[in-house]
């Protein structure tokens, strides 16, 4: 090559820096990854929260404080709001859309990797987050605790009123629903024990061997991961060995002081706490009649070991209890629109009352929590707040909106990754959560790069194979999903004797085939319509003619003779036996 060939250059466009033009040139040749802009991703989940104005906070205060408390407490609050974001984690936050209804209850296993929660739906929805990414946010199994067999004609479901992780083994979690059986399921959704029901004729609750009504919440042992404890409506607690099923390890009875109760009454909410500085175990329950009922939680479960009669409002449903981490305060949220704070140690009356309005005339299932450590204390409220209150006077400390407009019916502040799920009824789900605070969880579905989309990522292009029909598949009468009408039974009877039974259609009758190619095509298939007698009778003539088993004996065989019988004795007839007198 001559040195010519080395002078030569390729003159380029001279653009500015700031050319608009340079946005549609290409800096490089070849496929270009696209990177995820992680920081970006997580600025997205930031909530954008609205300052709650002071009258609210004010009304929510206790009405014993003087004016000018309440003022100083509220602009204390004004100042803090700044600072909010670092002291606890909601500045960010991530949604799951799973339920289709309002959600009861919500519960992460101790490590926090996996999230379980239970809706009115009848439905308990699983999500992983090691799976999830900011695209596909959605539970990788649906169960429905009491319809385990769909093929079935009795098929029923029940509201799910409690779903909790065990504390001490991630491997199983309680779920209690609308039914005199609590169950025991794995962290995949599989039943493991399903508890005895008593029986329900017996008057004494101490011979039977299980609830003999519907089971309203429940909780695990504090120190022993084999025991767990559920509340009933027979006005009984039962303590269970999830290792044995028949009977309940302990039953306690309680009886109601309150007049016309005839000794019974509903209990609402249960707590069990274990000091992780010492001292006794508790075992502390709410009745319906307002008496908070507490048990010497290592034993002797004949009587209560303290009964506070009208701690709450009677025939109001308390379904908030909670214990503190040093086992000497009780929180509770009753349903008269009141939350209390009592010492163990005096009883009498409680230290704090403030008032707060109350969702357990709609939703039984509210619940109050104490923070890790007993720091704060977390709760709902009517309006889609989130409520952290002083664990001391009870005064909020950090108002926010999570669902304005939807009440927040269930909280809860995992200890491990340092986040606050919340679940409300419009059927979401939040968590909570602070980049720098928080560990795990949200962080990492939030951190990953977004799924690439994929046809089979829309669930309306996409059928459950588990769920699918063939044509020639034999379904059961009434065990078809979503065949259930209003006024007729489960057998598709009709309720009102005066219409007809309308049999119902299967899949079977919708696809049954043509009779002229069944005749043509399938040998013998004419029999199903054919007369036995008659296709007997159209071989008479023929093994009278050419008798196949008699052949034999064809010539050998005497002409049957019979005896002539005259015209008048036919009409005659024979002579009657004469009658014996």
């Amino acid at each position: 090559m001559s040195d010519d060939d080395d002078d030569i250059q390729i003159e380029g466009p001279v653009l500015a820096g700031d050319d608009p033009m340079r946005a549609f040139l290409p800096t490089s040749f070849g496929k270009k990854q696209k990177e995820t802009d992680i920081a970006a991703q997580i600025d997205r989940s930031r909530r954008t929260v609205v300052k709650p104005p002071v009258g609210k906070l004010k009304a929510q205060e206790s009405n014993s404080n003087n004016r000018s408390d309440s003022d100083d407490d509220s602009d204390d609050s004004d100042n803090s709001d700044s600072d909010s974001d670092d002291e606890y984690p909601t500045s960010h936050e991530m949604v799951i859309k799973s339920h289709d209804r309002a959600i009861t209850s919500l519960s992460l296993d101790p490590a926090g990797g996996r999230l379980i929660s239970g809706s009115i739906d009848c439905t308990v929805k699983l999500h992983d987050f090691s799976s999830l990414t900011p695209t596909t946010i959605r539970a990788f199994r649906s169960v429905d605790p009491y319809n385990a067999k769909s093929s079935a004609s009795s098929t029923e479901s029940h509201p799910v009123h409690l779903v909790q992780f065990n504390p001490l083994a991630g491997s199983v979690f309680l779920c209690v629903s609308a039914h005199p059986q609590a169950k025991i399921l794995s962290r995949d959704g599989d039943v493991v024990t399903e508890f005895v029901k008593g029986d329900m004729y017996l008057r004494d609750m101490n011979n039977t061997k299980g609830h003999v009504s519907e089971v309203t919440t429940g909780t695990w042992h504090p120190t022993d991961k084999n025991v767990c404890v559920t509340a009933g409506t027979d006005s009984t607690l039962r303590i269970w060995d999830i290792n044995n099923k028949r009977s309940q390890k302990e039953v306690l009875v309680f009886k109601s002081k309150a007049p016309g109760a005839a000794g019974r009454t509903r209990m609402t909410a249960v707590a069990w706490s274990s000091p992780a500085q010492g001292g006794n175990d508790a075992l502390v329950s709410a009745a319906l009649d307002g008496t908070l009922v507490i048990w010497s939680g290592s034993g002797r479960f004949t009587r209560p070991a303290a009964e506070i009669r009208d701690a709450h409002k009677p025939n109001t449903w308390t379904g908030g209890i909670d214990i503190s981490s040093d086992g000497r305060m009780i929180v509770t949220r009753g349903g008269d629109n009141l939350i209390k704070l009592w010492d163990m140690r005096k009883l009498t009356k409680p230290l704090v009352s403030v008032e707060h309005p109350s969702t357990s005339d709609h939703y039984p299932t509210t619940n109050i929590k104490y923070a890790p450590n007993s720091t704060s204390i977390i709760t709902g409220s009517a309006t889609g707040h989130l409520h952290i209150l002083n664990p001391g006077n009870l005064r909020p400390e950090y108002v926010t909106p999570v669902t304005p407009g939807s009440a927040v019916i269930t909280v809860d502040w995992h200890p491990k990754i340092n986040q606050i799920i919340t679940g409300s009824a419009n059927a979401e789900t939040h968590i909570l959560y602070n980049p720098t605070m928080s560990t795990r969880g949200a962080v990492d579905v939030m951190s990953r790069a977004p799924k690439r989309r994929h046809i089979d990522d829309n669930t309306e292009f996409t059928t459950d194979q588990s769920l699918g029909l063939s044509g020639d598949s034999i379904v059961a009468p009434g065990a078809l999903s979503g065949s259930k009408r209003a006024g007729v039974t489960a057998s598709g009877k009709s309720r009102d004797p005066r219409r007809p039974h309308v049999p119902q259609q299967t899949p079977f009758m919708r696809s049954q085939p043509d009779e002229k190619h069944i005749s043509e095509n399938i040998p013998l298939s004419r029999m199903l319509h054919e007369d036995p007698r008659e296709a007997l009778l159209k071989y008479a003539d023929l093994a009278k003619k050419d008798p196949v088993f008699t052949k034999a004996w064809k010539s050998t065989q005497p002409v049957t003779q019979y005896a002539d019988v005259s015209d008048e004795e036919t009409e005659e007839g024979p002579e009657k036996k004469k009658a014996k007198r």
